[in-house]
């Protein structure tokens, strides 16, 4: 159509030449192209509806095709939904049926059940009733015996029931005394053999050597020269020497020796190395002395150190905090009535362990508490309070155990032992402490001993004499027979022993033993 357009345009340019004319026939042939494009375009939109037409029509028949079928298949399906539904509710009325005749039977059975039930409570009630009846006949006879009884008797049945119980009382109250007595001698007799047993496997088994420490240390001197070198010009010497250590120098008509006094060890034993270095170096002047004390004062810090690293070692005992150590090695410095507290410490920690082993208890937990159960003597003549109240100090600042704390403040009775490892650290420090020539007591401590150990034996009545032997370790009293009984001596023995616990202060045991003597005499005429 184009290319026609196209051909007429150049056949009409050639022949029309006047403008307004060439306009009018491109505008007619224009229109001639539009008039054909709508008939183009009305042709194809015919075909376009005539198609659709007949799809349309193939369509609604297909439809009516599948809603046929599918009307057909749901009467299928619902008639097969109908059977099962048939089926379903048959098997259910069967079911239901023979649920029936179950609990129709078991409603016949209760009913049997029900009825017999009833019978044997008639019969229970019956024999019930003729109980009654014989109850009553017997009380009526008991009435009628007591009432004889009371007649033959002279005494009314609440006095004579007062009376027998008194008589049952006394024969309880002596028989309970008589068990009391036999089982106190049979524990007594095991408990004893087996204590001594344990006590004296283990003391075999942990010997710790006994050094006796004083508050003086004496050097020896190569001649007496050396003490006018030591005392140097006016005196120089031996004031930087005291001043340094803070120890007191004792020269005096003593032949080659001179004599360091104080109180405390560590200070005493650094101014003895110290002066010993001195007097192997030969010079002695103040510089001098300040460096050989400086070097003194390392060594022992070191020999501290490895003293409480050396022990913690040889107890088996880990995981001590470092100052913990340090403090447990200034102890070797320490004496306790002239027995070296270190050593004593191992020796309560061995006790302790082994007596744990004998009884099953914690034994790791009874051998530290045993080697740290004196540890605030380390610091008890710096700081202030006692030695059990540093001692829980310092573990609880470097981070004990709260059994370990209670046994190190148990162990000399300031609480009251609540585990078995804190009253073995106890028993330990006694067997330590108390064994002969563990430790040192002075005449006068000893004297107030035994005169306190009689006051109290004294001060109960019925006493005739009594006596203090085995250097204390026994107290034998003497009663009048007349004023006590078997039951009084055990009494007695017994208030005797705790008052001595109570009020004294002692190492080891005291044994209280009680006599009583009673003499019959006649003259036969």
């Amino acid at each position: 159509m184009y290319r026609v357009a196209v051909y007429i345009l150049k056949i009409v340019k050639d022949k029309v030449k006047n403008f307004m004319d060439f306009l009018l026939i491109i505008a007619i042939i224009v229109v001639i192209a539009l008039v054909a494009v709508l008939y183009v375009q009305q042709t194809k939109m015919k075909a376009v509806l005539t198609s659709t037409q007949k799809d349309r029509l193939a369509l609604e028949e297909k439809e009516k095709i599948l809603l046929k079928e599918a009307r057909i298949k749901a009467r299928e399906e619902l008639q097969s939904d109908r059977e099962k539904l048939n089926e379903e509710e048959r098997e259910r009325r069967q079911e239901l049926t023979r649920q029936e005749q179950k609990l129709a039977k078991r409603e016949d059975m209760l009913e049997d059940k029900i009825q017999e039930y009833t019978d044997k409570d008639l019969q229970v009630q019956r024999k019930l009733d003729e109980l009654l009846e014989k109850e009553d006949y017997l009380a009526e006879i008991v009435q009628k015996q007591t009432t004889e009884l009371e007649r033959i008797s002279g005494m009314s049945a609440e006095d004579a029931k007062n009376m027998l119980l008194e008589q049952l009382k006394h024969d309880l109250a002596q028989e309970q005394m008589q068990l009391i007595r036999e089982n106190e001698a049979k524990i007594k007799e095991a408990s004893l053999e087996k204590s001594k047993e344990i006590l004296s496997t283990t003391m075999q088994r942990c010997m710790i050597e006994q050094v006796v420490e004083t508050t003086v240390s004496v050097v020896a001197l190569p001649n007496d020269e050396m003490k006018g070198r030591i005392i140097g010009r006016e005196g120089r010497n031996i004031r930087a020497l005291e001043t340094l250590t803070g120890v007191d120098l004792i020269i005096d008509d003593t032949p080659e020796a001179v004599v360091l006094s104080s109180f405390d060890p560590v200070r005493r034993e650094i101014a003895k190395l110290a002066l010993e270095k001195l007097i192997v170096d030969g010079r002695i002047h103040p510089v001098r002395i300040e460096e050989m004390v400086e070097k003194a004062r390392e060594e022992i810090d070191k020999k501290i150190w490895n003293e409480g690293e050396n022990a913690a070692l040889d107890m088996g005992v880990m995981g001590l905090n470092k100052e913990l150590i340090k403090t447990l090695g200034r102890l070797y410095y320490r004496t306790s009535y002239g027995q070296n507290v270190l050593k004593h410490s191992l020796e309560v920690g061995h006790i302790a362990g082994m007596l744990a082993a004998e009884l099953g208890a914690n034994v790791a937990v009874a051998k530290r508490a045993g080697l740290l159960h004196d540890i605030g003597k380390a610091v008890d003549q710096t700081q202030e309070g006692t030695h059990i109240q540093l001692g829980v100090e310092l573990a609880s600042r470097y981070g004990e155990r709260p059994d370990v704390i209670h046994a190190i403040e148990a162990h000399h009775d300031d609480v009251v032992a609540n585990t078995i490892e804190a009253v073995l650290v106890k028993v330990a420090d006694a067997i330590s402490a108390g064994r002969p020539g563990a430790r040192r007591d002075t005449l006068e401590i000893y004297i107030k001993r035994l005169q306190k150990i009689e006051e109290i034996v004294n001060s109960y009545d019925g006493i005739k004499q009594s006596f203090a032997v085995q250097a204390g370790r026994e107290v034998r009293i003497i009663v009048e027979a007349e004023k006590f009984d078997d039951l009084a001596s055990q009494k007695l023995a017994r208030d005797v022993a705790r008052r001595i616990e109570d009020e004294l202060d002692y190492p080891g045991q005291i044994r209280v033993t009680v006599v009583r003597e009673f003499r019959a005499t006649e003259i036969a005429k």
